[in-house]
């Protein structure tokens, strides 16, 4: 398997330097050269499988002729065994014909467990054979910091920086970060916004030089493998509900657009799904281009889903690419054009093949807060404040009842009391086991400013395990 960039100007790459290289040396993100496709009998033989075995079919053909067969499933079998839930993935039923996929069961409680817990192994892995050391500096709205660094936390060739907005993650989120001690790990609060951390990181990964020659990996939704990863629970929740010999459709809260377009692909592999929805909140940079074909920067807003607090969309550029007939000169302007003025339309007959799958939706924090009473008033379900934005998605975008809705619970509630206080929700919400003395632990963690190179310098000055670089 090699991967090309979405920008067409980089080499292309097998799996192995595709996990260690981000971005690509041209701007852009690798995708895979040519997707996999699996029959219908194909897909159906693995009804029943535990979810390793079935993330190793699904997953197998990237990582061909980088990771000999044995040695991934001994990695998948490890990651997803630290999943509380026998299931990894479970569907819970809302009503008839709508399910919720909860995607929390990780050791962070968020989706990003599924991609980070496995991404921590195979750097691991390739890095030990490989015989080098990296550094990882990660940007995060809220749960990818803590699942890159439990991910990351053992591995013994990787220092790794999460660089989150200051006060504008929930105190669980932050939490879950700076109570992490280790050489190898730091905490950075910028005094921006999520979308100020993550230009650090593609400035970062444009102009390594204050690494003095170490390599930089990136753990953001930018990275190939996280990708991967994702595009199995979209074959297990199929699987469980007559799959394939039936469509399924799907509403996915998102920011980044990582897991959607992990959806996507899954359909481009062969899995019969109908609809995909676009689920977000005020800030609506996708929605405005699903609905209108206007992909505009705006101004950022804080919300009870910090999560999607995010205006530029990282992986869309990966669906752009495929919209564009795979043409990397094409992406290379369309993404110029949108550094320099801040917004693109993109051809009509383009946009109107797009919406063919996708649909979208935004949701106010007060529709949030309305959802999340409404479902637990019905159910007794608590719902997270991006899951209940998936829900809310669902039920208004919604293009068939005959069809499986699953929407994916991509957090734990508890990560968000603000949210379920705020929709008048009394059932309290208790921390799992081993978490339960999170608020007791002690934190530690940078403020720097909105500033690139304090944030490199005080890179270059902690890493290699606490020495300067």
């Amino acid at each position: 398997m090699r991967y090309i960039s979405t920008r067409g100007q980089a080499p292309a790459l097998n799996f192995e330097d595709v996990l260690l290289a981000g971005l690509a040396t041209d701007g852009g993100l690798y995708v895979p050269e040519n997707l996999p496709r699996f029959t219908q009998e194909e897909i159906a033989s693995w009804a029943g499988l535990p979810y390793h075995e079935l993330a190793f079919r699904v997953m197998r053909p990237f990582v061909t002729g980088s990771i000999p067969d044995a040695d991934f499933k001994k990695i998948l079998e490890e990651t997803y065994g630290v999943f509380a839930h026998s299931s990894v993935a479970p569907l819970r039923q809302l009503n008839g014909n709508e399910w919720v996929m909860e995607l929390f069961h990780g050791p962070t409680l968020a989706f990003k467990d599924f991609a980070l817990q496995l991404l921590g192994r195979l750097l691991d892995y390739v890095l030990e054979k490989r015989g080098e050391r990296v550094v990882i500096i990660g940007a995060t709205s809220g749960d990818t910091g803590s699942a890159a660094i439990e991910g990351c936390r053992r591995c013994e060739n990787v220092d790794i920086f999460i660089l989150h907005p200051n006060k504008r993650v929930s105190d669980v989120q932050r939490r879950q970060m700076t109570t992490i001690f280790g050489e190898n790990i730091h905490n950075i609060a910028i005094e921006g916004n999520f979308d100020d951390c993550q230009e650090m990181v593609k400035n970062s990964f444009a102009d390594q030089g204050f690494l003095k020659g170490t390599r930089l990996v990136a753990v953001n939704s930018i990275n190939w493998a996280r990708i991967m990863a994702q595009i199995v629970y979209y074959f297990h929740a199929a699987l469980q509900l007559g799959g394939p010999a039936r469509s399924v459709a799907f509403s996915v809260p998102t920011g980044n657009f990582g897991d959607i377009f992990a959806g996507y692909l899954a359909r481009n592999m062969g899995l019969p799904i109908s609809q995909l929805i676009v689920a977000t909140n005020r800030n609506d940079i996708l929605h405005r281009f699903m609905s209108g074909n206007q992909y505009v920067k705006e101004t950022l807003h804080a919300t009870l889903s910090p999560s999607m607090d995010i205006m530029v969309s990282s992986n869309f550029e990966r669906l752009l690419f495929d919209m564009h007939g795979r043409n990397g000169a094409a992406i290379a302007e369309l993404m110029s054009s949108f550094k320099q003025g801040g917004g693109f339309s993109v051809a009509e007959d383009r946009w109107t093949e797009t919406r063919k799958l996708f649909d979208s939706l935004a949701v106010s924090d007060e529709q949030t807060c309305e959802t999340i009473a409404e479902v637990f008033a019905s159910t007794g379900e608590v719902l997270d404040p991006h899951t209940a934005i998936g829900v809310k998605a669902a039920r208004d975008c919604r293009r068939s009842l005959d069809t499986p809705m699953v929407i994916l619970g991509t957090a734990h509630p508890v990560k968000f009391p603000e949210a379920v206080q705020k929709a008048g929700v009394g059932k309290a919400l208790e921390l799992p086991a081993h978490l339960s003395d999170l608020f007791e632990r002690d934190e530690r963690c940078t403020v720097l400013p909105n500033d690139l190179k304090a944030m490199q310098a005080f890179v270059s000055l902690h890493g290699n395990r606490g020495k300067p670089l």
